[in-house]
C-alpha cells in the first residue's frame, strides 16, 4: 500500500489549522491614488479554504515591498500628479484570530482582528501639477514609521473530504497614519469593504494541494482628496507538496485588475484602471511549540504586466501558533 505523506488526522488538522489562518489574512499598505490598492496581492496562499482547529490563534507576518514605475508614467499621490514613483515597505501585519468549535450554516466559523505597523518609503523624480494647479519639479523622498488601518475579518469554511470551500468578508476602518499631501502613508484615508470565496483541494494521502480564493474590493471615497478607487478583482494561487510531515514546497501566484474607473474630482488622470500579476516560490514547516503548534512560512513574488500600478517584487515571512489539532479532523457539510 502507498504511503501516506500526511496520514495522521492529528497533522492533517494541524496543517490546515495554521496554513489557512496565515494565508487567509488582509491588510492595506498605501493610498489608491498612487496605484496600490487596499487588498495585498498575495495574501492568500495555500490551505486557505480548509478548516482549522477551534480556539485562539496568532499570526505575525513580515512583509517586505520594492517597487518602482516608469519615469515618464504619471500617478496621483497625495493629492499632487506625480512622475518617477518608487516605493519600499517593511510591514508587520498582525492579531488574533478565533475559531468557533459550533457550526455555522454547516460551516466553520472564525473571527479575525489585524493591524498593522511598519515602515513606508516613497519617491517620486517630479511632481508635474499640484494641488492648487502649480508645478513643481525636482526629487523628493518621504518616509513614515507609524502604525496602519484596523482590519477585521469573518470567514465560513465547509470540508466534504479533499475538497473544502470558504467564503469570508472583510474591509478597512481607517484609523491608521495617513495625511493628504504626504508621499508615504500607512493608512489609506477611507474605508473599504472586501468579499470573495475560495477552494482548496488537499489529499493527505499524496500531501497534494492547490488553493485559489477571488474576491472583490469596493473603496469608499477619500474625503481628503476627494478621490474613489474603483472596483478591483483579486486572485490569489496557491500549490504544495508536503515532502514530509513537517515540510512543504510549492509555488504562489496572484493577479489584480481593476475593472470600474477611479472616479471624483481628485482623479485628474481618468479612470486610471491598474493590474498586476505576480508567481514565486513557497516553503513551510510545522513544528510543536509546548502545547501549541507553530508554522513558519516564506514566499515571494515577481511581479509582471503592471498598468497603471507599481511593480516590482515582495516578500512575506510567516509565523502562526494556533493550538494543537484534534484526533479526527474537522469536517462540516453543507
Amino acid at each position: 500500500m502507498k504511503r501516506s505523506l500526511v496520514s495522521s488526522p492529528r497533522v492533517f488538522g494541524l496543517i490546515v489549522g495554521v496554513i489557512a489562518f496565515a494565508g487567509a489574512s488582509n491588510n492595506s499598505a498605501h493610498a489608491d491614488e498612487g496605484g496600490i490598492s487596499f487588498w495585498l496581492p498575495g495574501i492568500n496562499g495555500s490551505l486557505a479554504a480548509a478548516p482549522g482547529a477551534p480556539g485562539w490563534s496568532w499570526v505575525t507576518l513580515y512583509y517586505h515591498t520594492s517597487v518602482d514605475a516608469s519615469g515618464s508614467k504619471a500617478f496621483t499621490r497625495g493629492g499632487a500628479v506625480v512622475a518617477g514613483l518608487k516605493g519600499q515597505g517593511d510591514l508587520a501585519i498582525f492579531g488574533p484570530t478565533y475559531t468557533f468549535a459550533t457550526p455555522f450554516l454547516g460551516a466553520q466559523a472564525a473571527v479575525s482582528l489585524l493591524g498593522v505597523a511598519g515602515r513606508n518609503q516613497a519617491s517620486i523624480d517630479a511632481t508635474l501639477t499640484g494641488p492648487l494647479g502649480n508645478t513643481i519639479s525636482g526629487h523628493r523622498t518621504d518616509t513614515l514609521v507609524d502604525v496602519g488601518d484596523v482590519i477585521p475579518q469573518f470567514t465560513l469554511k465547509w470540508n466534504q473530504g479533499v475538497n473544502n470551500f470558504l467564503w469570508y468578508g472583510t474591509g478597512d476602518v481607517p484609523v491608521g497614519a495617513y495625511q493628504k499631501g504626504r508621499l508615504a502613508n500607512l493608512g489609506i484615508g477611507h474605508g473599504a469593504i472586501d468579499s470573495g470565496f475560495g477552494y482548496t483541494y488537499f489529499n493527505p494521502q499524496t500531501g497534494n494541494e492547490f488553493s485559489a480564493v477571488l474576491g472583490a474590493t469596493y473603496n469608499f471615497k477619500n474625503t481628503y482628496t476627494q478621490y474613489q478607487n474603483g472596483v478591483d478583482l483579486h486572485l490569489d494561487l496557491g500549490a504544495s507538496h508536503f515532502v514530509t510531515k513537517q515540510w512543504m514546497i510549492g509555488l504562489v501566484g496572484y493577479y489584480f485588475q481593476q475593472v470600474t474607473g477611479d472616479s471624483g474630482s481628485g482623479a485628474v488622470l481618468g479612470d486610471f484602471k491598474s493590474r498586476v500579476a505576480g508567481v514565486g516560490p513557497q516553503i513551510g514547516y510545522l513544528f510543536p511549540i509546548n502545547d501549541m503548534q507553530g508554522y513558519v512560512n516564506v514566499k515571494a513574488y515577481k511581479e509582471f504586466a503592471a498598468e497603471n500600478r507599481p511593480e516590482g517584487w515582495n516578500v512575506w515571512l510567516t509565523f502562526q501558533l494556533s493550538p494543537k489539532a484534534h484526533e479526527k479532523p474537522i469536517t462540516t457539510k453543507y
